[in-house]
């Protein structure tokens, strides 16, 4: 078995279970799930289903439970080529699992998923990322149909290039597209399905857009024009903006 499903999961004991059981309906894989920091049984009925479980003591946020989940399988799991990063709360559809692999075994070193914006968007998130993927596209010089998607596949290479870092919550998904670019990774994006079973207040959801919006004119300043503000990290102190999480 040379495919592995990365899950990470912070108090996810009601979709868990049906996230993993679904992946396995549709790929031969192994579901890898990094419980960070749940106070909830997500890590008993992540066994249950047949995942491997790696606990994090507390929370950390998604990007550093990824790099968890990496360093795990380049370490522990040498027949592992290839692995999907899903959210465990059912956001995205395991069934689009298959794509994600496909596209890796086409060659492509990282998949994203590419969301479809007027169907299964709402308008708050499809306006957010509207500016998001505008302004990356822009600053970054790329061409991109959704920078935002947490639906992932990387090969082994991708996952050595990822493992080497540390990441945020929130901000995830950029920071990992951004050093795909600065590596020269070759990208690929397949359209996946997605729902939204709970929306941010207005405040919070603010904040979030903010702090995503600031770290991408950062980082895409620093990658074309060798341009280091580190306005982010500093302002992100102050809890002004909001990027850390599940």
């Amino acid at each position: 078995m040379d495919s592995a499903a990365l899950i990470p999961a912070f108090n996810e004991e009601r979709t868990i279970q049906e996230v993993i059981t679904r992946l396995k309906k549709n790929v031969d894989l192994v579901p890898i799930v990094v419980d960070d920091g749940s106070t909830d049984r997500t890590s008993e009925l992540a066994k249950k289903a047949g995942a491997i479980v790696i606990n994090h003591e507390k929370n950390k946020g998604k990007g550093e439970a990824l790099v968890t989940g990496f360093k795990e399988i380049l370490k522990n799991h040498p027949e592992i080529q290839y692995v999907i990063v899903i959210d465990a709360d059912s956001q995205y559809d395991p069934e689009d699992a298959p794509r994600l692999f496909k596209a890796l075994r086409e060659g492509n070193d990282y998949v994203t998923g590419c969301r479809h914006w007027k169907r299964d968007v709402p308008f708050r998130h499809r306006f957010a990322n509207f500016i998001w993927r505008t302004t990356f596209n822009l600053v970054f010089g790329t061409d991109f149909k959704d920078t935002n998607c947490g639906y992932i596949g990387l090969n082994k290479k991708a996952m050595r290039i990822m493992s080497q870092k540390s990441y945020g919550g929130y901000i995830i998904e950029n920071m990992m597209l951004a050093h795909v670019l600065e590596n020269g990774l070759k990208i690929k994006q397949v359209p996946v399905r997605v729902h939204y079973p709970y929306s941010r207040s207005i405040v919070k959801g603010s904040r979030f857009f903010l702090g995503c919006l600031i770290f991408i004119i950062e980082e895409g300043l620093k990658y074309r024009f060798g341009i280091e503000l580190r306005f982010y990290e500093r302002i992100e102190r102050t809890r002004l903006i909001f990027t850390k999480g599940k």
